[in-house]
């Protein structure tokens, strides 16, 4: 009988595998599809795919020659993503964007693979490798045209490697920190202990090791960090949506196109953008009382936590572009492997929210550029559901890692033994 069982559930599984490649190879067509269209007005105008064959190739020339581009107020990332960058090279027979587009399918693709790989053991579940599936291409194409995708890859396996390997979780922790800094939030909810000092300690011999060859290998590894201060408040965070809705009331600022983004200048700009700064810090005061306060582990709340911490700083950060919700979609993947996470309602929040993010951005991308009402609905709807996903995943995780209190044993009656002893006579 249990043999017919597993053949029944074996045979089950492989359909359901099955169903996701198919599904995987479905949307994926359909992205490349709309990529290779890119220039239609509802699909951006090229906007999308000239990130890549314009900036990334440019940067590109820069790097092989030994270099990054310390001059560009565009260049704002760790040295980490110049190798990225310059992966390309590795398919010498395709143009730089053909082979940039091919290396981050084969991220989706590893992705997907990784977590249909956790999602068939015992005790684990494929909706994760489902919403990551079909969580994707509700961005249109963008993150065929992002690095993103190869960034959330690093993040996805190093939480994927935890419970088997923590040396595994450390590597690619860090070496996902070196492309852009967020991965090394993923090490935020290791368990208390050996599980900790291993995982982070390889981490940093990873990192340190890293950046010391990217520092000998190439001339200005740290002028990023010149740039990624000089940032402004972009048209898409938080702030920037609380200075769209004051256009509406008089506000006289503007939107301008400096460091890479669509941003606004004018007055009371800057006390924004520090008020956004003070709500990162206020973040991950948060964040370390938790992992102080925290007494119970389960075996999803490495991810919970990891999916917790990035989606505050995602929220409280000066910028959240479009492709950011590739990081939350594939965290959110994560925790849903496991039965035990208690970001499931967070999850859907996160799928509308990126719906939503892909009618803003390229769809009407022009409405929210000129602080129209519709733009400002759009932004206001998903900075919403991303606002009340970051309180709600913090606050079922703090709920979840809460002591269980203990309950008091119930009184025992009197045996009958007890029952049959003589009462003592009064004096």
């Amino acid at each position: 009988m249990n043999a017919v069982t597993n053949a029944v559930m074996t045979a089950a599984g492989k359909r359901r595998l099955l169903a996701l490649a198919a599904t995987w190879l479905a949307t994926r067509a359909l992205m490349l599809w709309l990529l290779a269209h890119d220039a239609v007005p509802l699909l951006g105008r090229g906007s999308v795919a000239r990130e890549v064959w314009r900036l990334y190739h440019h940067w590109y020339g820069i790097l092989a020659h030994g270099a990054f581009p310390a001059h560009d107020p565009l260049w704002q990332y760790p040295p980490g993503a110049g190798a990225v960058l310059l992966s390309p090279a590795l398919l010498p027979g395709l143009t730089y964007f053909q082979a940039f587009v091919v290396l981050t399918l084969a991220a989706d693709a590893a992705i997907t693979l990784a977590l249909a790989l956790v999602g068939i053991r015992p005790g684990r579940r494929l909706l994760g490798a489902a919403m990551w599936v079909c969580g994707l291409p509700l961005l249109l194409h963008t993150p065929l045209a992002r690095y993103d995708v190869q960034v959330t890859a690093f993040a996805v396996i190093a939480l994927l490697t935890l419970p088997r390997s923590t040396r595994a979780c450390g590597v690619f922790a860090a070496l996902g920190a070196l492309v852009k800094v967020w991965p090394a939030l993923v090490l935020l909810g290791t368990p208390r202990g050996r599980t900790t000092r291993s995982a982070w300690a390889w981490a940093a011999v990873t990192g340190a090791g890293s950046l010391a060859v990217l520092a000998a290998l190439f001339a200005h590894p740290f002028s990023f960090l010149r740039q990624q201060g000089g940032r402004g408040v972009q048209i898409e965070s938080l702030g920037g949506t609380a200075l769209a809705l004051a256009t509406h009331a008089g506000w006289p600022g503007q939107v301008r196109y400096q460091y890479g983004a669509l941003e606004f200048t004018g007055p009371h700009v800057r006390t924004v953008a520090h008020i956004s700064l003070a709500l990162t810090a206020v973040a991950f005061g948060l964040l370390l009382l938790w992992r102080l306060r925290a007494r119970r582990w389960t075996p999803a709340t490495p991810y919970d936590a990891a999916l917790s911490a990035v989606l505050l700083f995602t929220v409280t950060s000066r910028v959240i572009s479009p492709q950011y919700m590739i990081w939350l979609l594939g965290l959110a993947a994560v925790c849903l492997t496991s039965r035990h996470t208690v970001q499931r309602p967070v999850a859907a929040l996160i799928l509308a929210a990126t719906a939503i993010s892909a009618v803003a951005y390229p769809v009407l991308y022009d409405q929210v550029r000129a602080c129209t009402w519709t733009g400002c609905a759009l932004m206001l709807a998903r900075n919403g559901l991303l606002a009340a996903a970051a309180v709600l995943s913090l606050t079922r995780l703090w709920r979840s890692t809460r002591p269980v209190p203990a309950t008091p044993a119930p009184a025992r009656e009197p045996g009958p033994v007890a029952r049959r002893l003589p009462q003592p006579s009064g004096a």
